[in-house]
């Protein structure tokens, strides 16, 4: 039985006269057949939603009291946590990865988000302030904080639901109207998200999916529409510089999260067992998939030949392609596709005199899995800082290290690149690590750990890692539009 995968608008489900098909990276198997939204639909999606967040209906979810959105919202949240056994199976078809990946890191934890927002907006206070006029009479001013209209969510194949929650949950709690656009490498979770919309109390316009591609698709669609008001997206450089420009026209607002070469410093007095333990995560946890994760590795030179040999030892070990694995492994890159693009990086190293101590290639397994998009963990040494292998981000499962002596130059090889999004310090002298982090053009700086993060945290990129902060109250401040309002006292003027 083929499933279909269809648009969601305005609490419609819609099908198109195109499709395409999305198959599984694991072993090409078909996986869905998606319908693409053409440009009519994601129209009648921005109407509906405007209409419902501050239009002719705002009183049904925009203007509505928070008090009763946000309690919609938290059945919602229980009705889609009863789904997530639908979402991990909808997460491990579209990218391969294992049952236990899913359940750990995306399923539950990605429902929660929207319980954990609506409980941060009953906390948001109004800010104000007592002034006095120039005329000698008193005034005062508080701020509220009001629907931006319609948020347009573009989401990424890496971590598709979590990704897609944490961009609807503060768009919905903020009354606005959401349009999701995940990925077409991976829609499946998508669907089942909107299918407890459907189930739910969360009016008709204030939740659309749309499938599709970019430019002259859905993403080309949705981000050039006039009366979408604000747009946050997570994926490449690239194309969140082509967002960027396309929201210039009629100023709407971005929130950009982007690529990442992030790099581990790891200094001579780091506990060993602790920094193997979590470069091996950072590098590559997901196939590398992450865009927190590590691509570059700077060993102080009495540990480095000791680092090398424990993460290749490591590497060389990971288990590769067992989605009933519980417990540590890696699936594969999420298309043919783009296991090229990553293939062709690792091609590089010895073009420019590295090599590998593991990996550097592509797995066989003699099986349906060789018809995937497999590649194996890989540790390269002894590049130049020049190399395209380090200064091109790859999104895989590679990394190449490389040794240092002094702090200063520490600092200054990992500030050597057009992407400031995160680091990792390791070492047992906290007042260096304290030292250094401000010194690192990174969003975020993780000590003697990687990815220790509350999915609330201000989150943000330097270079062409991001535009726009985002994460919990900046989340739900980009996704509403403040206000003041100025009260005069008159005085007595008897």
């Amino acid at each position: 039985m083929t499933i279909e995968l269809k648009n969601f608008i305005a609490g419609t489900w819609v099908e198109s006269k195109t499709t395409f098909a999305k198959t599984s990276p694991f072993d090409g198997s078909h996986v869905a057949t998606v319908h693409e939204a053409t440009e009519q639909m994601v129209d009648d999606a921005v109407t509906a939603g405007r209409a419902v967040s501050i239009g002719k209906r705002s009183t049904e979810w925009g203007d509505l009291p928070q008090v009763r959105r946000l309690a919609i919202i938290e059945d919602f949240a229980a009705r889609l946590m009863a789904r997530v056994d639908d979402l991990v199976e909808a997460e491990v078809a579209d990218t391969g990865r294992s049952y236990w990946q899913a359940r750990t890191f995306d399923g539950a934890r990605s429902a929660g988000l929207f319980t954990a927002y609506a409980n941060l907006a009953r906390g948001l206070e109004a800010r104000t302030r007592n002034f006095d006029t120039p005329n000698g009479d008193r005034a005062f001013w508080y701020t509220t904080r009001r629907p931006k209209g319609v948020i347009g969510a573009i989401c990424p194949w890496n971590v598709p639901l979590l990704m897609a929650c944490m961009k609807v949950a503060p768009a919905l709690v903020m009354g606005n109207a959401a349009i999701l656009k995940p990925s077409e490498e991976t829609p499946s979770s998508a669907t089942v998200l909107a299918e407890v919309v459907a189930q739910s109390d969360i009016p008709d316009g204030a939740f659309s999916l749309i499938h599709g591609f970019g430019p002259n698709s859905a993403g080309g669609f949705l981000t050039s529409h006039p009366d979408v008001d604000a747009i946050t997206f997570t994926g490449e450089s690239g194309t969140g510089m082509a967002i960027m420009k396309a929201a210039a026209d009629g100023l709407r607002e971005v929130s950009l999260e982007l690529g990442g070469k992030n790099a581990a410093l790891v200094f001579e007095d780091a506990d060993m067992d602790q920094v193997i333990e979590g470069v091996t995560r950072s590098a590559f946890f997901n196939c590398g998939q992450i865009c927190f994760c590590t691509e570059r590795a700077y060993v102080h030179r009495s540990r480095a030949d000791e680092f090398i040999s424990r993460l290749a030892e490591v590497a060389n070990n990971i288990i590769v392609g067992d989605q009933q694995h519980n417990g540590f492994s890696i699936g594969p890159l999420i298309s043919r596709g783009h296991r090229d693009k990553v293939v062709g990086l690792l091609d590089t190293v010895k073009q420019s005199g590295g090599e590998f101590v593991a990996g550097g290639g592509i797995p066989e397994f003699g099986d349906t899995r060789d018809a995937g998009a497999f590649v194996q963990p890989s540790v390269a040494i002894g590049l130049p800082e020049t190399a395209t292998f380090v200064k091109e981000e790859a999104f895989g499962p590679v990394i190449h290290v490389a040794p240092f002596d002094e702090e200063d130059e520490a600092v200054a090889l990992t500030n050597d690149t057009r992407y400031g999004l995160s680091t990792s310090i390791w070492t047992q002298d906290i007042n260096r690590a304290h030292r250094l982090a401000p010194r690192i053009r990174v969003g975020h700086a993780w000590i003697n750990s990687w990815q220790l993060r509350d999915l609330l945290s201000p989150l943000a990129g330097a270079g062409i890692s991001g535009v726009g902060d985002q994460g919990g109250q900046l989340s739900l401040e980009f996704c509403s539009l403040p206000q003041t309002i100025t009260t005069r006292i008159f005085g007595d003027k008897a």
